[in-house]
């Protein structure tokens, strides 16, 4: 091979590399790009400043269509917990959610039935602490006790759908009573 055939496909070689470097970088922006945009989306719709909180919320492919399911997180984790989740909770959930205007074909009705057919990981309640916690900062007193009774309420309800033998005795078990304990608390 002549010095111009070795010369000539090192040339090659070299273009292919840096094509291939391009199109990493190229898919890489558009990523950040469109990750930005969701989360500007998500603080838009939230009121989320936190970069943080946004991060968590992008990361568990929560956006501004399912925040909405988000707020159900708490009747979710009530309605799981104590291992099992019953017709009677999963209906309540989902009573909660169509008054909240999650309907079904909703992508975050459609988020909310995976966490009710499946449990989801303790991370979604940790990021719920989180939103929680960000949004009491910018809520007045009167909004923030609002949203902790109308929270508390919901989930009570959930806890009471399916306790009791036969509608009889304590209508909320010891675990359902420490997770509404639980979310009282992330008011405080």
């Amino acid at each position: 091979m002549g010095k111009g055939g070795f010369a000539g496909r090192r040339n090659e070689l070299e273009e292919e590399f840096f094509r291939k470097k391009d199109l990493e970088l190229i898919r890489a922006m558009r990523e950040k790009t469109a990750t930005m945009e969701r989360k500007k989306a998500l603080a838009e719709v939230s009121g989320i400043q936190h970069e943080d909180l946004l991060d968590q919320l992008d990361r568990l492919r929560i956006s501004a269509e399912t925040l909405t399911a988000l707020s159900l997180v708490p009747l979710v984790a009530v309605a799981w917990a104590d291992g099992t989740l019953d017709d009677r909770e999963r209906a309540a959930v989902l009573a909660s959610a169509e008054q909240l205007g999650l309907k079904e074909g909703h992508p975050g009705h459609d988020l909310l039935e995976s966490w009710l057919q499946q449990k989801p990981d303790k991370k979604l309640a940790g990021v719920w602490y989180d939103y929680i916690s960000a949004l009491c900062e910018v809520l007045t007193p009167q909004a923030k006790a609002e949203l902790r009774e109308d929270l508390l309420g919901q989930t009570r309800a959930v806890a009471e759908a399916s306790g009791g033998i036969l509608g009889l005795g304590k209508r909320i078990s010891k675990s359902e009573q420490a997770v509404l304990d639980e979310l009282a608390r992330a008011f405080d």
